[in-house]
């Protein structure tokens, strides 16, 4: 495999192809890895009162809906945005798992997992004390995402 990078001055975006004979699971996981970085950088406009904020994805801890809006957690705070759940859950990278009707977290977060008979299980987050709960339908493709990360 070649790997070449050509400067161009007069690009306003960046531009990455790839060439190859086959769309085989080696360029794929090439594929995914660049789409990774390039979404890791990814910031969403979020809201709280007047202010807009324009936030980095890597500090969301989850989002939920609340009502008909949908909040984002960080660590600290909580902000509105204007994109629906389904939206997110398209967009969003491949960190981001939906773990119920109403809640899509980032995995990259995931400090603890506890199972309980009400849910499936509860997730904890590190340096907080909020939490969120994972439907039956959706913790084993959450423990099997968690997995694959190991």
């Amino acid at each position: 495999m070649k790997i070449r990078i050509e400067l161009d001055e007069n690009l306003t975006e960046d531009e990455m192809i790839i060439r190859t004979s086959a769309l085989d699971e080696r360029v794929q996981n090439i594929q995914r890895a660049v789409a990774e970085v390039v979404s890791s950088e990814q910031k969403l406009l979020f809201y709280k009162g007047e202010t807009t904020y324009y936030m980095p994805l890597q500090e969301i801890l989850f989002f939920e809906t609340e009502g008909t809006s949908i909040r984002a957690h960080t660590k600290d705070d909580i902000y509105g945005t204007r994109y629906r759940l389904y939206e997110l859950e398209e967009t969003l990278p491949g960190y981001f798992m939906r773990v119920s009707k109403s809640t899509i977290l980032n995995t990259r977060h995931i400090y603890a997992m506890t199972k309980s008979l009400s849910a499936s299980c509860v997730v904890e987050f590190k340096g907080t004390h909020k939490q969120v709960y994972v439907s039956r339908h959706y913790y084993k493709p959450l423990k099997n995402r968690l997995e694959e990360k190991r």
